[in-house]
């Protein structure tokens, strides 16, 4: 992953958000953050509903980090969008959420994320995980979406 590389967070719990945002830094992630609390707010940044992909994103590269229990639009819609559009598909997500249902994993996969991690219910535990996640994010490569 490249310094300039976009992290977008995918998350309705403040608290949650931080959490992910130190702990990323503390595998040394570095890369600029942005938090979206909600599904209607990662469409809203991500599509111009009149003609697809926003051109502003043409040269940029993110990752999502998608929480499914978002408030609004849910986060398997989320997914099911992006990974429809011929530009926006490109984006590697990753599903970080506390539902452990197999048909819901399965489902995530079918859609086309990258992996799906299950949040941990012990405090240390869900750390761990996202550092985890941030040693991940060092070694990936990310397409622009063009």
């Amino acid at each position: 992953m490249k310094k300039e590389d976009v992290i977008l967070i995918a998350e309705g719990d403040k608290r949650h958000y931080e959490l992910i945002r130190k702990n990323l830094l503390r595998a040394g992630i570095c890369n600029k953050m942005l938090c979206l609390a909600d599904g209607q707010e990662i469409q809203n940044f991500l599509f111009d509903m009149d003609n697809g992909s926003k051109g502003e994103h043409d040269n940029q590269e993110y990752i999502l980090l998608l929480d499914l229990n978002i408030p609004g639009v849910d986060g398997v819609e989320v997914l099911e969008k992006i990974k429809k559009d011929t530009k926006l598909k490109k984006i590697p997500v990753i599903i970080l959420t506390a539902a452990d249902d197999q048909d819901i994993i399965e489902r995530c996969h079918d859609l086309g994320c990258s992996t799906y991690v299950v949040k941990p219910a012990k405090s240390e535990d869900f750390e761990e995980t996202v550092q985890n996640i941030g040693h991940f994010l060092s070694v990936v490569e990310i397409t622009s979406i063009k």
